[in-house]
């Protein structure tokens, strides 16, 4: 089976739900515990199997791109002083995983910064991770659960893998809801999650819905596996809501020629993008990397 092995991470975002913080500081580099944000999005990509990461960004958000380069100078000065262990921690990125950046050049919405990475990607297939989405990644295993689970399924059957969750009734209208094609009896029921990761058919997806026209209760969570289709579609779909080009049209007509799954969810995520859910964030991560310093 071929293998996934191309993912795009759109930072070019300015995260204004997170002002004043990301005024200086690009929103994907302020930390959770002892690590930036974007680390554990990139290190569960490389767990996945991902071998080539393309940041597309923008002019002002270099410093993201500085994270994942080798600094030389703080490289020789720390190893001048005897701590290789801290210059090799620095260092983490495998010999094996490139990591680029493009530019989106305009404001233009998701579906037109994951289109600004056609010229790397090519005629591969690909993952799309949102930053602003981190996964637990102290419960589970990130070679295995959500993103390696997506990829393996789309191996199996080449359907494009987009990951939900069951989110509570008061937050249904917050996100882009799945209808679904077929009953589920775990992810159907109301008292909780399913917590399994399950792969099946979607029909579509109904943007922010109020709680009584929702199809369902699962929402996106920021995840997708795509076949390389999805460029065409997305270069022919015309801007929308707010001058933009939505990622939700092209999956619509994706969905309606070669068809998509749904994957669901095992383990929590956090929104590191808002404010009040970016606080609750830090302080578990925080708490999980000191407990496991005791």
């Amino acid at each position: 089976m071929k293998k996934i092995t191309h993912a795009v991470i759109p930072v070019a975002g300015f995260g204004t739900r997170m002002l004043p913080l990301s005024k200086s500081v690009p929103k994907e580099l302020l930390p959770l515990g002892n690590r930036p944000a974007i680390h554990y999005v990139v290190e569960e990509a490389i767990a996945a199997g991902i071998k080539h990461i393309v940041l597309v960004g923008h002019a002002q958000k270099s410093a993201i791109e500085n994270y994942f380069d080798i600094n030389a100078e703080l490289d020789n000065q720390l190893r001048h002083k005897g701590k290789d262990e801290l210059a090799d921690s620095l260092n983490w990125l495998p010999d094996d995983v490139t990591v680029s950046m493009i530019r989106q050049g305009k404001a233009l919405g998701l579906g037109h910064a994951v289109l600004a990475a056609r010229p790397i990607i090519g005629e591969h297939d690909f993952a799309v991770l949102l930053p602003d989405v981190v996964l637990d990644p102290f419960t589970g295993d990130m070679a295995a659960d959500n993103l390696a689970f997506m990829i393996d399924a789309f191996a199996e059957d080449n359907h494009s893998q987009i990951l939900v969750d069951k989110v509570a009734d008061e937050d249904v209208h917050k996100y882009g809801i799945a209808k679904l094609n077929e009953a589920f009896s775990e992810v159907n029921r109301e008292d909780d999650k399913a917590n399994i990761n399950a792969s099946f058919k979607v029909a579509g997806f109904i943007e922010k819905p109020n709680l009584a026209d929702a199809p369902s209760k699962l929402a996106v969570v920021g995840r997708y596996v795509f076949s390389n289709h999805i460029f065409d579609y997305l270069a022919n779909t015309k801007a929308s809501v707010g001058g933009e080009i939505q990622l939700t049209d092209a999956i619509d007509a994706l969905i309606s020629e070669y068809g998509v799954n749904v994957t669901t969810m095992r383990g929590d995520s956090y929104d590191a993008g808002d404010m009040r859910s970016y606080m609750q964030a830090f302080i578990y991560f925080a708490e999980q990397q000191l407990a496991n310093e005791e």
